[in-house]
């Protein structure tokens, strides 16, 4: 009896192998900085005094803006960069 595999139900998914910081930091280089990744997503995180480090906090604590910032990953196709 053979065993059969399941697909990946991941396979399809751009988010897939990304962590939230490494998605910022695409979206941060992409942009050149902060400020314009603030004119896209207007997240005070973005504007005043921003970091990797606080917006990763702020991020993982609110759901509705981790949510933008991924849409706006997969909307850029960033994760074509692999």
């Amino acid at each position: 009896m053979a065993i059969q595999h399941q697909p990946n139900p991941q396979q399809n998914n751009p988010l897939h192998g990304f962590t939230l910081q490494q998605i910022l930091e695409l979206l941060v280089q992409y942009y050149g900085g902060f400020e314009a990744l603030a004119k896209q997503i207007p997240l005070k995180c973005f504007s005043n005094n921003p970091s990797i480090k606080s917006s990763l906090t702020f991020l993982r604590k609110t759901p509705w803006a981790r949510t933008q910032v991924e849409e706006l990953f997969i909307k850029l196709k960033l994760y074509q960069t692999r």
